[in-house]
């Protein structure tokens, strides 16, 4: 599986921004499929998860409210929308992926997951 995230971009806080996520190779909807991020000098940490389904979501707790993950199964794309960001938002998003013969899984440690993207920079400015 190959991912490749998009995306990014500057905006300023209070603003939104929508990432995705694309997938390649075959059977995505047995992908459960997560978003990290990195904020420079700072290790990387979950932002938001969703099962192959797409019916199970679940996020970090200071995404709640503000972060929307979802899916399209039929375009091997995963999203990521973001409201209300604030400048500590700032960092580098990256989409990873585990298959799944559950397709009600979710994970949100980077350990469980075996491919990543090549990350997408958003940057909020005050």
């Amino acid at each position: 599986v190959q991912l490749q995230a998009s995306g990014g971009g500057l905006v300023q806080a209070g603003g939104s921004l929508r990432l995705s996520c694309a997938a390649s190779g075959r059977s995505f909807g047995h992908y459960v499929m997560g978003w990290f991020r990195q904020a420079p000098g700072k290790e990387r940490e979950f932002v938001a998860t969703v099962s192959g389904s797409g019916d199970v979501r679940y996020y970090a707790d200071s995404m709640k409210g503000r972060f929307t993950v979802s899916r399209d199964n039929a375009k091997n794309t995963v999203y990521l929308q973001m409201y209300r960001l604030e400048p500590k938002d700032t960092a580098t998003y990256y989409c990873a992926a585990q298959f799944s013969s559950s397709r009600r899984v979710t994970y949100t440690s980077e350990r469980e997951y075996r491919y990543w993207g090549q990350g997408t920079l958003v940057t909020v400015s005050s």
